[in-house]
């Protein structure tokens, strides 16, 4: 099979004629090609996306009253339902990852739709108290065309997320999914010329992010850029869209901890601990990656664990297991090198899980791996692995808790399990990430939470309203009638 560009509502063929294998992380072997983007391929989606704004807001797509903006949104989600297993299907290919995580993945997607449909009519401005004789309102516009470079770890709940809040706010957009997972994407573009939006609308360019993601960066047609993705190429991405004052959000990488004091619902925290370091074998921003326990439970914390993640098993997708292969032979090599490079060091694994018998030789497989006692400075403690390996390590109080979980570059997301409400309180406040969830984590993906990070893990916010308010300009008017 082979796969172009989608611009202008067409599939469109890479200028260059090059392309790109695409490669089943569960086999190792290529099963079809997408186009290999380059900058003039890009400087074509962005024209199609001012074509449908127009120069004055009079295009196609920005002249839609927001009553038929929404109700386009809230057909496209149905039309994601309706195809979600076939969505589901090609994402659990492109990526690896479980079927019944892509067809979650796939019902997320539908969600940010409809979420983002329902407050196009309620996206206004407001009228200001000033000084005698004046009225003054402000508004809020389109910001124009916004482009989105997307991972390959969630690619459809990410498009859902940021391409689905732009279109809300009435601009048009520019995509560039990651090299790894570029399918679901195309078709939504498919899907969504399928229900009626303008050409130009939404436009799909595959490619290397140092190629087409870079020319995405720094095109002077894009009016916000938003990525998703590692700590290092988000300065890059964000260093191209300052150098044209160009706004960003920027979502980036993680070293999330979790403390649990020795008042916490076990019972109720450990099935969610494991799940939010196994989940997309590990290959989530947000993952769960340290885990700290009070020294009073911690032994016992850790027998319980050990169980839990010696029974954990990768495979197929199509098995439907706890987690499948690792998306690519380079991620999979880094995080064996991680795994392996610790152990030298001398940190003990307390457990690991099993691989699948029907897993192929060839396929990208990784046993979750627990680790314990391991150092706070640690490459283990203090990087972003990616993969399904869990850094288990004691505190004696809250004091230490606070210090070590603030203690990396990092600060996306904080668990905190406690039944004592005001220190749940009070470490809310002084751990530094851009989540804090307390006797829960993650929350059920939630698409109605702001979503970001401090230091390294980036600036600006995705999810809920807020992100909705990035994707437009606010004008000030000011009215003198006196």
């Amino acid at each position: 099979m082979e796969f172009g560009h989608y611009i202008d509502n067409a599939r469109v063929a890479p200028t260059t004629g090059e392309r790109i294998e695409v490669v089943d992380p569960s086999t190792g072997k290529s099963f079809a090609t997408i186009a290999r983007g380059n900058a003039t391929d890009v400087q074509t989606a962005v024209w199609a996306a001012q074509r449908a704004m127009g120069d004055t807001l009079d295009g196609p797509w920005a002249r839609l009253s927001p009553v038929d903006r929404s109700n386009l949104l809230f057909a496209y989600a149905a039309a994601v339902v309706k195809h979600g297993d076939e969505l589901a299907q090609l994402e659990a290919c492109d990526t690896g990852k479980a079927l019944k995580t892509a067809r979650a993945d796939a019902s997320v997607l539908a969600r940010y739709l409809q979420y983002y449909a329902g407050c196009v009519d309620k996206l206004h401005g407001e009228t200001l108290p000033y000084a005698s004789g004046f009225t003054v309102l402000t508004i809020r516009e389109p910001i124009g065309v916004t482009g989105h470079i997307i991972p390959w770890n969630y690619p459809m709940q990410i498009y859902g997320r940021s391409v689905g809040a732009s279109l809300a706010a009435g601009n048009a957009c520019v995509v560039k999914p990651a090299e790894d997972a570029s399918l679901s994407v195309l078709r939504l573009a498919e899907i969504a010329a399928e229900v009626g939006f303008p050409s130009g609308t939404i436009n799909i360019v595959t490619g290397f992010g140092g190629e087409a993601g870079a020319a995405l960066s720094a095109n002077q047609g894009i009016s916000h850029i938003s990525f998703t993705g590692s700590a290092v190429t988000g300065a890059l991405v964000g260093r191209a869209a300052a150098e044209r004052h160009c706004p960003a959000v920027l979502e980036l990488g993680g070293k999330s901890p979790q403390l649990v004091f020795e008042d916490a619902d076990l019972e109720q925290a450990l099935p969610v601990i494991v799940n939010a370091i196994v989940q997309n074998a590990g290959q989530t921003c947000s993952a769960g990656s340290r885990l700290l326990v009070q020294r009073s439970i911690y032994e016992g914390v850790l027998e319980r664990l050990i169980e839990r993640f010696s029974s954990l098993r990768s495979g197929p997708p199509s098995i439907d297991l706890e987690m499948g292969p690792l998306v690519n032979a380079k991620q999979h090599a880094r995080v064996r090198s991680i795994v392996e490079q610790a152990e030298t060091e001398g940190i003990r694994i307390a457990a690991r899980g099993q691989i699948h018998p029907e897993a192929s030789h060839e396929g990208y497989y990784q046993q979750a791996v627990l680790f314990r006692d391991v150092p706070p400075q640690s490459q283990l403690a203090q990087e972003e692995v990616f993969g399904p390996v869990l850094a288990a390590m004691p505190f004696e109080d809250e004091a230490e808790a606070v210090k070590l979980a603030n203690g990396t570059q990092y600060g996306l997301v904080a668990g905190v399990w406690t039944r004592d409400g005001a220190r749940a309180l009070r470490l809310a406040r002084k751990l530094q990430a851009g989540q804090v969830f307390v006797n829960n984590y993650g929350a059920g993906g939630g698409v109605e939470l702001p979503f970001g990070g401090v230091k390294a893990s980036g600036y600006g916010r995705e999810k809920g309203f807020e992100a909705l308010l990035g994707f437009t300009a606010l004008k000030t008017i000011a009215i003198k009638h006196d």
